[in-house]
């Protein structure tokens, strides 16, 4: 299933948003900052291995050190 995240502006918002969520019975996780920061460098590593592959030469050839 797919899944939301938000960033409430305040704890006071943090708290609505979160009672809300509770009594529409879903399921809630609240991230500290380091588990967002290694949330977003797992999706910048999948991306960066989604990426297509560059050789060698040609690196060097757009360094001009070929």
């Amino acid at each position: 299933m797919t899944s939301l995240l938000v960033s409430p502006s305040s704890p006071a918002e943090l708290k609505l948003v979160t009672a809300l969520l509770k009594k529409m019975n879903t399921a809630t996780k609240t991230l500290s900052d380091e588990e967002k920061e290694d949330l977003g460098l797992a999706m910048l590593l999948r991306e960066a291995a989604d990426a297509p592959k560059v050789s060698r030469a040609a690196v060097m050839r757009k360094l001009g050190r070929v």
